[in-house]
């Protein structure tokens, strides 16, 4: 190989090692209510926004009737700013906490996944829209590398959700009898932060 080639090698790869950090630093943390700060050396280094839906159950509970809607996950598609499908949403067995059923996130183009756990939520109305669900810490509480070795996700430790848009569980009087074991899919639509 020529001393010239070998020059321009380096030169382009000294260009591809000093913009990632650049991108990296670029994604500045939301503005969130008090307790959903992420702390210490954490920085966000992936945004998405989905669109999808939260699910409910008409199921037996311990309210006044005996029934109300029980949340039984979501399911979204996430789109990066480029409007690309990042990730996927949804429900699913956790194999680091004994197949646990949790909130999954699935990076769509390595296929490296996380699975989290509610830290903490607010409805304050300072942040968060009427009729919307809470915004959220969760803490990450399994990883998995893609099946080739992926791991865009794998080292992620704190999601945020925020900016959130609809996905309230329906009124409770609608939970009767006639309705026991119906489902609900509720459309929403929500930024998600993630962190390491």
């Amino acid at each position: 190989m020529s001393r010239k080639i070998l020059v321009c090698l380096l030169v382009a790869m000294a260009s591809v090692a000093s913009t990632a950090p650049r991108a990296a630093e670029q994604l500045v943390a939301p503005a969130v209510p008090d307790g959903l700060e992420v702390e210490g050396p954490y920085k966000p280094f992936l945004k998405a926004h989905a669109f999808g839906t939260q699910n409910y159950i008409c199921a037996p509970a311990a309210t006044a009737s005996g029934l109300d809607w029980l949340f039984i996950g979501p399911q979204a598609t996430l789109f990066d700013d480029d409007i690309e499908q990042s990730l996927t949403h949804f429900f699913s067995k956790n194999p680091d906490k004994e197949n646990a059923i949790q909130a999954t996130w699935q990076h769509s183009r390595d296929s490296s996944a996380v699975w989290a756990t509610r830290h903490a939520g607010s409805l304050d109305s300072r942040f968060v829209a009427p009729n919307a669900i809470e915004w959220l810490l969760l803490d990450v509480s399994g990883a998995e590398f893609g099946p080739r070795g992926g791991d865009k996700l794998a080292r992620t430790a704190f999601i945020q959700r925020v900016n959130t848009v609809g996905g309230v569980k329906p009124p409770s009087a609608e939970c009767t009898a006639a309705t026991l074991n119906v489902k609900r899919f509720v459309s929403y639509e929500a930024d998600y932060f993630f962190y390491r």
